[in-house]
């Protein structure tokens, strides 16, 4: 069965292909605006690991609003969910089984309601998965370190392929380096480098 996994190169992701692929054939999927390359860190990746990789463009005018909504609300949640959904619905229009994500239980964003995940399984005729829905933060990284070789740092210096980076990038563009630096608390990411020995 083949299944499409939203994949941006950081852990959740990753840990998540492995836990799904004793089951399906996994493509990781990293979507994108095309508005930096960043998306090459996720490729780079999947080939480390040996996964099959592919892109989805996403909808220019998702990201306008998305970033609209980020600095009227302050805060990056509402738009990243925003982006998050849309990228949902564009994987889940490829030909395959099931797509996936690396959403863990207690991430505040993004998420997938039950009803969410229910209403993109009957629209597109797939299974929605999220392996790590039942799991949380410490058991994520404990299964992680033992697994993958992971940089971790501030979340404008680590090399990664999610929304964020091409979010900050059209919000500089649309408000100025103020409104980013306003917008998107400091805070961590992670990339993977491959497997550990």
């Amino acid at each position: 069965m083949d299944l499409a996994l939203l994949y941006s190169g950081g852990k959740d992701s990753t840990l998540s292909a492995l836990l799904l692929d004793t089951f399906y054939d996994v493509t990781l999927v990293t979507a994108h605006f095309d508005v930096t390359n960043d998306w090459e860190h996720a490729r780079r990746a999947a080939e480390t690991l040996g996964y099959d990789f592919q892109t989805v463009e996403l909808d220019h005018e998702v990201a306008r609003s998305a970033v609209e909504r980020m600095h009227a609300d302050g805060y990056p949640r509402n738009g990243i969910q925003q982006v998050h959904e849309h990228a949902l619905e564009s994987v889940a229009e490829l030909d395959v089984t099931a797509i996936a994500d690396g959403t863990r239980r207690d991430d505040r964003v993004p998420t997938v309601s039950r009803a969410q995940a229910q209403s993109l399984e009957d629209r597109h005729d797939v299974d929605y998965l999220a392996p790590l829905s039942g799991f949380g933060r410490r058991a994520v990284d404990r299964l992680v370190e033992q697994r993958l070789d992971v940089e971790t740092g501030p979340s404008a210096e680590v090399p990664k392929a999610d929304y964020e980076g091409e979010l900050r990038v059209l919000l500089a563009d649309e408000f100025g380096q103020q409104a980013v630096d306003e917008v998107f608390p400091d805070h961590h990411q992670t990339y993977v480098h491959g497997l550990r020995d």
